[in-house]
This record gives structure tokens, sequence and C-alpha cells, in this order.
């Protein structure tokens, strides 16, 4: 009882209480629901790109690689047109959806005549306004041009599969301009009452004047945004960066919030930009796509998989044995909300320890394969309920990217082994059974 006082009280007080702040942020909502909603739109890109790469990982099998040449690789031009409206626009997805779910967050709890589609609108308006390069020469604004090769630059929109900025790159912009847009159109609405014409005379100002005073001093609103999501993003990228992303996560889980849903929509547009610079630029990042549902949380959040089936198949406890059977289904497919709530594993001091560090070793074990370039890096984005292995060789297009996902599973059940093993003792006392 004093150790549910005292490490779950300070969890209650310094982790919870802020972070359920956090999480009603409007903003905090919005970016929430707009990263769900992009997610099926990256997964169906991302697939066309591995079915176009798929025979670099059957290597060792010349004969894959034939079939592919003599038929799919002649129709590559066509399928990958579904790769480039998709991971090649998510900028124009992202400030879409963002700004539409936060126009219909201050609609509906500020009961404002506030149109989430004219909001969208209006935020892709402010977005686009910001994509072509401008340039400040001999006292005169001009469009960039640029024909160097690998640097496409006609009337001031850069080129590479389409228009450059509207990709991955963009995505920060995006997430900028959709927030400020409707900042910009509530506060019309509130002063004025108009919907439409006066908040797009507001928009399109503010976004020129902005703008123009960064081109006239040599950079653009694209540049100036770069600067501190560059730094955020090289941070997240290290080892000590991601052991504090997790540590947050799992100390919310255990004191009952759902740590993904306030943590990882901050993670997973840097995530995406660094998933498609790996696939065009061919770097090597670390935290990109779903790396962490492919390597590091297999059974989902806690990295519970194999907890799961050691409660299912070798727990003596009836309750542990009961809640292992419901639940190892729903935890091949990286589903454990059964587990998570019926062991239970919310304030829970038996297994608080290992559910906190299980996905810091696993993540560990991937980090160093990484770095050490043992396996491909992450190109594609799959659905996270892709079982253990199967989205990493997806992920990865790369066949070595199975065994590491195993053995990072395998790891971070002998974290939670010696914990469960002595709760599995303590419930068979209480069962009136003798361990």
């Amino acid at each position: 009882m004093d150790e549910q006082k005292g490490f779950f009280g300070l969890l209650d007080k310094y982790l919870m209480g802020p972070m359920s702040v956090i999480a009603q942020y409007k903003v905090v909502r919005a970016i929430t629901a707009a990263g769900m909603a992009v997610v099926p739109f990256t997964i169906v890109g991302s697939m066309f790109l591995v079915f176009s790469i798929l025979p670099q990982a059957f290597s060792f099998w010349p004969i894959v690689a034939d079939v592919f040449s003599a038929s799919f690789d002649k129709f590559t031009a066509l399928y990958m047109i579904a790769n480039y409206a998709t991971m090649g626009t998510l900028s124009i997805y992202f400030v879409l959806s963002l700004a539409y779910e936060l126009t219909k967050i201050y609609a509906e709890e500020e009961k404002l005549n506030l149109s989430p589609l004219n909001g969208a609108l209006l935020a892709l308006f402010a977005f686009i306004m910001t994509v072509p390069q401008i340039v400040f020469e001999g006292g005169v604004m001009s469009a960039l041009t640029s024909l160097k090769e690998g640097s496409v630059i006609a009337d001031g929109w850069a080129m590479s599969n389409g228009v450059t900025r509207f990709g991955t790159s963009g995505i920060f912009t995006a997430i900028i301009m959709a927030v400020v847009t409707v900042l910009l159109y509530r506060m019309c609405v509130k002063h004025s009452g108009s919907t439409a014409l006066i908040p797009g005379f507001v928009v399109a100002f503010t976004v020129l004047i902005v703008n123009g005073i960064l081109v006239a001093i040599g950079t653009d609103i694209f540049q100036i945004i770069a600067i501190p999501f560059a730094f955020v993003g090289k941070l997240t990228n290290t080892w000590i960066g991601l052991v504090i992303i997790y540590l947050i996560t799992q100390a919310l889980w255990i004191v009952g919030i759902h740590g993904a849903n306030i943590v990882w929509p901050f993670v997973n547009p840097i995530a995406l930009v660094n998933m498609a610079s790996n696939a065009a630029d061919g770097t090597h990042y670390i935290v990109a796509g779903g790396f962490s549902n492919m390597f590091v949380i297999a059974g989902g959040s806690g990295a519970t998989l194999g907890l799961c089936i050691w409660c299912a198949f070798r727990a003596r406890s009836s309750q542990l044995s009961a809640i292992g059977k419901a639940s190892v289904v729903p935890a091949v497919f990286n589903i454990n909300e059964p587990l998570i709530f019926g062991l239970p594993i919310i304030y829970n001091p038996a297994l608080a320890i290992p559910f906190m560090t299980a996905p810091i070793v696993s993540m560990s074990i991937y980090y160093l394969a990484m770095k050490l370039n043992m396996i491909n890096a992450i190109i594609a984005q799959v659905p996270w309920q892709a079982p253990v292995g199967i989205g990493a060789f997806l992920g990865t297009a790369d066949i070595k990217a199975v065994p590491l996902a195993i053995i990072c599973a395998v790891a971070a059940f002998l974290v939670y082994w010696p914990f469960i093993r002595r709760y599995d003792n303590q419930l068979l006392k209480e069962e009136g059974v003798e361990a």
C-alpha cells in the first residue's frame, strides 16, 4: 500500500496531472485526430513502394527478380502514382485534416459559427502560399528558377516526383499553418461574424506579410519552421531521446492514461519525414515510419507479446492463465488492452517496472542494429496490427529484419520473466494454492 501511494502517487502528481492537461489542449487533440486520419494514406502509398522494391529483399533468389522484371516492373510508372499521390503530397493531407479537426473542436466547444470545411480550405490556401520559393535581389522580389540536376525549380516551385514541398518535408509547415489559420478564422468570426470572405483576406495578408519580411532577409516560412523541428528531430533520433519518449509513454499507461495517444502524435510527423528521406535519399534514420510497432512493442504498448504467451501457456494461477488465453490472439496483432486491464498492469506495483523498461530494452537492440547497419532502413509505413516480423519485413524490405524483430520481442519478455513469475506465485497463494 505504501509503494502504491509512493511511486504511483508521484506519477499521479508530477506526470499524470500535467499530461492530462496537455491531452485536453484543443491543438493536441486535433493533431492526434489528424495523425490518425492520414495513417491509411501513408500505408497505402508505402505498400506500392514496397511492391516496387520487393525483389531486393529476395536477392538470394534470382528467379523472383526475373519474374518482377518481366511483369510488374513494366508498370512501375503507373502504380507508383499511388505512392506520389500519398507520400508525395502528405503535407496537403495533414493541413486539411488538422485544420478541419481543430475548427470542428472550436465550433463545438465554443459554440461558434465555424465551418470545418471552410477552416480546412483556408488552411490549404495559407499553406500553398508558403510553398513557392521567392528571392529578393536588387530591391525586387522574384520567383526562384533553377534547372540544376536534382534541383529543378520552376517559377518558385521545386519539383521532384511532383511538388517537393507538398511531400513530407512540408508536414511541419502544414501543421503550423493549419493552427495559425484556424486561430485567425476563429478570431474573425468572434469579432466580425464573417465566416468566409473576411477570414480569407486576413489569412492572405497575414501569410504574405510574414513571408515577405522573411524573404527580404533571405529566408521564408518553410526554412524558419524547419529549424526548431530539425533540432527536435535530431534529438528524437538519439538513444536518450527515445528512452525519454518510452519512459513517459509507459509511465502514463500505468496510471491509466493512453500514453501513446499523448506522446506519439508529436513523434509520428518526424518519423514520417525520416521514413520518406530513407526511401528517397538512402538515409538511415532510426526513428522512421512505424518502427515502434515493427521492432519495439511487439504485442502492444509495453512489448507484452511474450508476457501474454507465457500467461496463456505457463502461468499456474487461474487468473493469469485465463487472462493470457483470452488475450493471446489480440496480442499477436499488437492489441493488448485486455492484458493491460486484466492482469492488471495499470496501478500494479508488481509489473510497473518491467512494463516501463521492457520497451527500452527492445528499442535499444533495434537502435544498435540500425546504428551498425545490420538491416535496411525503414522505408514504408505498415499497418500497426502486422504481427511481429511481418511488419518489420514489409517496412524494410529486408529479410534480416524478421529475426531482429523476434529477438527484440524475446528480450522484452526476459525483462518480464522474473516479475511475472513472482506475481504468478503471489496470485497462487491468494487462490489458496501452494506455489
